[in-house]
């Protein structure tokens, strides 16, 4: 039996959780998510408790079993506290602007590249150097986060670049010089 698949999920106070078949869906004080769980992984609800449950032992149920489990929980944390993820301008002359809703940044092109956050995702700018993603799915922060990063990867001589907060970039030494 998977250890983690077997778990079962806290329901917080605040929070309603819905299984219609192999639909479940998760309402929160920050919003409402819906998961479509793969077919042989079934889903229950029992004294403010989910149990997601496997009817065999095959490997694409063993696989989905802790999996299934994972994304209900993350959407249970979504719709109570949210996910951030933070990034960092690294570069002289690099720098990102709010512009409504969207941000500017000012990585070294020719011109300025504008990011438009798709629904539930929201950008905030800290300073000049400084970008937070925030929303309730984990998979779209992470995805919208990932794709402005790749804007201009940090490059490992001297370390420019759009990259994680904390994240460390491994550096090479240039030429060397006689």
């Amino acid at each position: 039996m998977s250890r983690i698949g077997r778990m079962p999920i806290e329901i917080p106070a605040g929070v309603t959780v819905s299984a219609d078949g192999q639909l479940v869906s998760v309402k929160g004080p920050k919003g409402e998510l819906t998961l479509t769980v793969a077919k042989p992984i079934e889903v229950k609800i029992e004294d403010a408790q989910v149990l997601v449950t496997r009817p065999d032992d095959e490997r694409s149920s063993r696989s989905l079993h802790g999996l299934t489990r994972t994304l209900i929980h993350n959407q249970i944390i979504g719709v109570t506290q949210g996910y951030t993820k933070g990034l960092e301008i690294v570069g002289t002359g690099y720098r990102v602007t709010q512009k409504g809703s969207s941000v500017e940044f000012a990585l070294g092109f020719s011109h300025p590249v504008t990011v438009d956050p798709p629904a539930g995702i929201s950008l905030t700018v800290d300073g000049n150097t400084k970008l937070t993603v925030a929303g309730i799915d984990k998979q779209a922060v992470g995805e919208v986060a990932a794709n402005i990063r790749k804007i201009r990867k940090p490059e490992p001589y001297k370390g420019k670049g759009v990259r994680y907060a904390g994240e460390i970039v491994r550096r090479k030494a240039g030429k060397s010089g006689k």
